[in-house]
């Protein structure tokens, strides 16, 4: 940025002027003055030369010990090399107004400061309905996450004076920024970083190249992982509802595996009936979620029969729920593939329900092995537990339950979970 020269640090200079007690040190400052009017335009000449001035002015009184014009025309020099804004610099000096604080600045800031306490109000309260357990350290790490976020802030050209704030891209961009600096030799990764993650022209270019897809699928793993970490938290939570449950894995059906694409849009498939996620295959075929609660069941999971365990009357009940389902989607597949495209004949279902931590005087292993012996007698219906659904998709991302005997493709690559069950 080149040096600033104008009307504002011509005053600056007139107040040194008068400061100045050896005639040498006030020459030199009318030199700097002298310079900047010039020119032949009306535009006040700045430039390189406009800095040695003041650095020779400078000098001259320091060398004749008038200490105090030499901390005035350190200022002179930060305002015209851009170190010093233009309101802190006319407010810092009373340039105008004959010497009185700007009320314009003063109504300015403080209009500010009130936009802001009213934003951190408004965040802080979004924040509490959200997560009613949260305590004052998440508030804190909220709060921080939005400061970075913030200078990733957004000027849609379609949307002429709004300005939007995309949660998450601070974190993003730190992350690229990391592994640019690990395998790419630049000059500043962090300005790189920032800018893959602000626009889209940039993120497409990584799309189409080889090691930018890398990359992005990279970051799609790191984004899976945290979402993974909190639909953990949420499962291990007894107050979490099924409607919590489901709001939060249906955003997510790669949870379930890649050879799901997304989730039909909507729920209501059948007359009289509505699935908690209808997961879509690349064929158009139908796989229906039904969610139960987890830590939040009320009643046991699995019970004693004898001298090992069978799945509780909940189990039960939740597989006959998915049953009947599946049985409305057989008698109405035509009408259905019709009107939505969807194939729901022969479709298959997954209950999710429950969690080991409610039978911690049972291993997790014996309650997983007594599902596995119900799904091999049932099947069109799947039954897990949330716990061995996450271990699972943790496992496929490489996460830190990964078992390295064990074949598990990803998911983000589009390829099916070959988990052994």
């Amino acid at each position: 940025m080149p040096p600033r020269s104008d009307w504002t640090l011509e005053l600056q200079l007139e107040i040194v002027r008068k400061q100045c007690v050896d005639v040498r040190v006030a020459a030199a400052v009318d030199d700097v003055i002298k310079h900047m009017n010039g020119g032949q335009s009306r535009s006040r000449r700045g430039g390189k030369r406009l800095t040695d001035l003041l650095e020779a002015a400078r000098r001259l009184a320091a060398d004749g010990d008038e200490w105090h014009v030499v901390r005035l025309l350190q200022d002179s020099l930060d305002y015209a090399e851009n170190r010093i804004l233009l309101p802190d610099f006319e407010e810092r000096y009373r340039l105008f107004r004959d010497g009185a604080r700007s009320d314009t600045s003063r109504e300015f800031l403080g209009r500010m400061m009130a936009a802001s306490y009213i934003f951190a109000v408004d965040t802080l309260r979004d924040f509490v309905d959200e997560n009613p357990q949260a305590n004052f350290s998440d508030f804190i790490a909220h709060f921080e996450s939005m400061r970075d976020d913030a200078r990733l802030l957004e000027a849609p050209e379609d949307q002429p004076g709004r300005y939007r704030l995309i949660r998450g891209k601070a974190e993003m961009a730190l992350w690229i920024e990391r592994k640019l600096r690990d395998r790419v030799d630049v000059e500043d990764v962090r300005d790189v970083a920032r800018r893959l993650v602000a626009t889209p022209e940039a993120l497409l270019a990584l799309a189409a190249d080889e090691d930018g897809m890398l990359l992005l699928r990279a970051a799609e793993l790191q984004q899976r992982m945290a979402k993974l970490g909190e639909l953990r938290k949420l499962a291990e939570d007894p107050g979490a509802s099924e409607h919590d449950l489901q709001q939060a894995f249906e955003a997510q059906p790669w949870i379930f595996g890649g050879q799901f694409i997304g989730t039909a849009a909507r729920r209501s498939l059948v007359l009289g009936s509505e699935v908690d996620v209808p997961l879509l295959r690349a064929d158009g075929s139908l796989h229906i979620v039904e969610l139960k609660r987890a830590m939040g069941l009320a009643s046991p999971l699995v019970v004693r029969q004898g001298a090992s365990f069978v799945p509780a009357a909940d189990v039960h009940h939740a597989v006959m729920q998915a049953v009947t389902y599946l049985v409305g989607l057989d008698e109405n597949r035509h009408q259905i593939r019709a009107e939505l495209g969807i194939e729901a004949r022969r479709a298959s279902a997954t209950v999710l329900i429950g969690h080991p931590a409610l039978h911690p005087e049972i291993p997790e292993e014996q309650i997983n092995e007594t599902l596995r012996t119900m799904n091999a007698h049932v099947s069109r219906v799947d039954v897990r537990t949330y716990k061995e659904l996450i271990d699972d998709a943790e496992r496929a991302l490489g996460g830190p339950t990964a078992n390295a005997g064990r074949e598990v493709p990803s998911p983000v690559f589009g390829m099916n979970r070959t988990f052994d069950r």
